[in-house]
Formats: C-alpha cells, structure tokens, sequence
C-alpha cells in the first residue's frame, strides 16, 4: 500500500516522473475530473475556446484530495502507525481527512475556529479530529505543533510538501490528455501547490501553453513575491476566497518562478461577479476560490482574445447560507 520513497525525504522538487507515479498511485482513490466547455462565457470573453477544469467535481469537493492521497498513500505501514496531522481552514482538512479513512489510520486535523461550516461539518464526516484554534498563522503552527508533539502524527502540510505538490499536478496530465492546444492555462493561487504541480506538466509537455496565476487583490503575496524574486508575506491578508489566503510555499515559489508566465490580482466584487456567472451560465457551483480564474477576464487582467483557455475550478465547496451575494 505504502510506497518505498521514505516520505520524510522532502529534499527535492517534484518532476514530470514524480507526477506520473502520482497519478498512478492515486487513480483508485480520486475521480479524473470532467473538462467542461462553455460558449456563453467564450463569446463574452471574445475566446476562441473556453474550458473549465471542474475540481468541484472532486472527492471531498475540491482538488486537495489529490495532494493529500499521493502524501498518504506516500507513507509505508510503519510510517503511518501514529496516524496523520494536517493544519487547514477546508478542503485539505477534509481531502487528508478522506486519504486517512482509505488507510485506515488516524488523522489529526487542526482548523481556525473561523472555518466554514460546511468544511468543518465534512471533515468530521470522515473521521478526523478537529482540533480549533485562533485564525492566525502563530495560533495555528503552535497548536499543530503540540498535537505532533502527543501523537506522533505525520505532519502533512497544505501546500509546500513535494508529494502533495506531485499529486496536485495530475490536473496538468488530465487536461492534457483531453489532446486541446491550450494557448492558456489560468489557475487560483494560494499557497501556490496547485500551479507548482500543474506548470510542471505544462511546461514539459506544452511549452507554449502559458500558464498565469491569479490570487485575490487582499492577499497578493504571491504576485508580489514573484515580481521581488523573493517571498513577500502579506499581513493579515482578506478576501473571500478563503482557501487562498495563504503564503506562498517555498517550494511553490522556486516553481513558479521557473514555469509561470504571469500572477495577476482580482478584487472581491469581481469573484462575486463571476461566481454567479458560473453558477448561471454553467449551472455548476464553484467556491469562491475557484471563481479567481474567471474574474480575471472580467476584469481584463488577462486577454482572451481568439485563445483556446483552460481555467481550473478548485473546488465547490460553497456556504449555502452565507452566499456572498446574498446581504
């Protein structure tokens, strides 16, 4: 079940091969996502093309389930005898949370006592225990810290963890598989593991595809750390894409700075405004977060014209009764 790679080796930057042996080790475990195309928001955004890669259609709702699969089913039998531990305000909560179930192991998730409903509520579905603590990054580490401390759990970190990387890069093997010249890939920046693992692919296999980040304005430390050539936290970074509030990873910084072409920046009005064209044009529900991509046409921070696109939907994990759109 487990693999022979020692999961403890972090020392390296996933590659193509690492990618592939990902996806073979996960295939059981994940569904390969629909690449659904869209003439309405084509014609709107003048595209020649407009594809969208529905994550939300992933296990737990996101493509987290990804990552923390190839992270857990990384580990051997031994490895894996104390249980996992992850720290995370959702959809990695819940996507180590579902990899810790199929292992039949213990998984120790700490969550910010902000988290959505929703998240947590799923989480607990499958099995985890939640531990909360304050939303800040301090509050956070040290309560993780402690659980690691008692348990001697396998610490399984969000984004800057080569195996969680590896598998978040499948993505970039599916789309490729669909045999579309992609002229652009556009994809939501957090911590900044799903376009590390996805420009890995891109840029071995479709060189010419360009690849651009996008990140919510209030919480632009990926763009910013891009343009500086070195990581630049933001403070107290907001915005209601929650799931991409986070720092960028190191390991995600040394890849994008290699395989991405561009980062752009979206404000919150603009993520409302494209959610609902996706919820109404597309009839399929997208979290905030996900809806980055689309914002980014909106607004004119990326050009669609006469491109063939594809934009990944992270996830759908959406708060019924806290729409953002709804007062």
């Amino acid at each position: 079940m487990g693999n022979d790679v020692p999961h403890h080796n972090q020392n390296f930057l996933p590659q193509l091969e690492d990618i592939r042996s990902a996806a073979k080790r996960i295939q059981p475990h994940i569904h390969q996502t629909p690449l659904l195309r869209c003439s309405t928001l084509a014609s709107m955004f003048g595209a020649a093309e407009f594809h969208a890669k529905c994550e939300n259609f992933q296990k737990v709702g996101a493509f987290k389930a990804r990552g923390a699969c190839n992270a857990v089913f990384s580990l051997n039998d031994e490895e894996l005898q104390q249980g996992v531990l992850a720290h995370s305000s959702g959809n990695h909560a819940q996507g180590v949370a579902y990899a810790a179930r199929l292992r039949k192991v213990s998984a120790y998730i700490v969550m910010p006592e902000t988290s959505s409903k929703v998240k947590i509520a799923a989480t607990k579905t499958y099995g985890a225990t939640i531990t909360f603590c304050k939303p800040t990054l301090e509050s956070r580490m040290e309560t993780t810290a402690s659980i690691q401390k008692t348990t001697g759990a396998i610490f399984i970190h969000p984004f800057n963890d080569s195996y969680v990387i590896a598998g978040q890069g499948t993505i970039g093997l599916e789309l490729l598989k669909e045999g579309i010249l992609f002229d652009l890939v556009v994809i939501p920046l957090g911590g900044g593991g799903l376009i590390s693992g996805i420009s890995t692919v891109i840029k071995a296999l479709s060189p010419s595809t360009r690849v651009i980040g996008v990140e919510p304005a209030g919480a632009a430390d990926a763009s910013l750390s891009f343009r500086n050539n070195k990581i630049v936290p933001v403070d107290s970074p907001q915005s209601i894409a929650d799931g991409l509030l986070a720092t960028i990873g190191e390991k995600a910084h040394c890849i994008i700075n290699r395989f991405v072409d561009d980062i752009v920046t979206v404000n919150d009005e603009r993520i409302i405004e494209a959610m609902k064209l996706v919820w109404q044009h597309m009839k399929i529900v997208i979290e905030p977060s996900a809806a980055v991509t689309v914002a980014a046409f909106l607004c004119g921070a990326i050009s669609a014209r006469d491109k063939k696109i594809a934009v990944v939907f992270s996830g759908g994990n959406a708060e019924l009764d806290k729409l953002p759109w709804v007062s």
